[in-house]
């Protein structure tokens, strides 16, 4: 127990060392104990805010404490060349990205520097990130997806919010040059609605935007960009970088 103890307390100093040099050099600034960042564009887009869905683009390394340098590179979505998209400041990333990366503009390239506790902690990420790592990030915010929602029927039942469960009638077009095109889903058809746990990432982006905060009854019909559907792999029968318009209807609300 006291060897976990020495060992956890030197990779905790060592983190602080390395955040330090961080603060010390000019072009850093300390945001908070344990989070520094230094941005290399600020951007002239939207603002970030707690909240948002964002498409960012990533490398990740290791801070290699001793030659204070970038370390290893565990991870890269330029290597996959595609940016993530991720809801920022809500837990579901590390508390770093979390804190470092609001107040940035689309087009912004910032490069954010995490103690363990703001990462992966005592535990690492095995096998790429060790046990107590301090971490680099270089971040690029590319854009603030948005959908386009229109009202049809305002319902007056319950609001849905994350962790609730639903039920959603909807039919599904691919939307092309303005217009509706070829149908390619609806629930209807079954003749049973869609059930889901809002948050738990058991569909796409875009549907967790448009349903959370609607009233039960209430039907919208919604547009959705590629980045907030199925990207530039597309799925199933529905192509890469499909625009997707949904018809839905929120016909319960179950809250946990």
């Amino acid at each position: 127990m006291q060897l976990r103890r020495t060992a956890a307390l030197a990779a905790m100093l060592a983190a602080l060392v390395a955040l330090g040099a961080c603060a010390q050099d000019p072009g850093f600034v300390e945001l908070e104990p344990g989070l520094s960042y230094v941005d290399s564009t600020v951007g002239t887009g939207a603002l970030v805010e707690p909240g948002d869905y964002i498409e960012v683009h990533y490398t990740g390394w290791v801070w290699d404490t001793e030659k204070q340098a970038k370390g290893t590179q565990f991870d890269s979505s330029h290597d996959r060349d595609e940016p993530i998209v991720l809801r920022i400041g809500k837990g579901f990333v590390v508390d770093g990205w979390d804190r470092g990366i609001p107040g940035m503009h689309q087009g912004g390239k910032r490069t954010l520097m995490l103690a363990p506790e703001l990462a992966f902690g005592e535990s690492g990420s095995p096998p790429n990130i060790p046990p107590a790592a301090t971490l680099i990030f270089d971040v690029e915010v590319v854009g603030l997806p948005e959908v386009q929602m229109d009202i049809l029927t305002a319902g007056e039942g319950e609001t849905a919010a994350l962790g609730d469960r639903l039920s959603v009638h909807y039919t599904g077009w691919f939307w092309k040059d303005g217009a509706p095109g070829n149908k390619f889903d609806s629930s209807h058809d079954r003749g049973r609605p869609y059930q889901l746990t809002l948050g738990a990432g058991q569909v796409i982006f875009g549907w967790e935007i448009a349903l959370e905060g609607l009233k039960t009854g209430t039907t919208a019909r919604v547009i959705i960009p590629p980045s907030l559907a199925y990207g530039k792999n597309g799925r199933g029968s529905i192509p890469a970088e499909s625009t997707l318009m949904f018809e839905m209807e929120l016909v319960e609300v179950v809250h946990p």
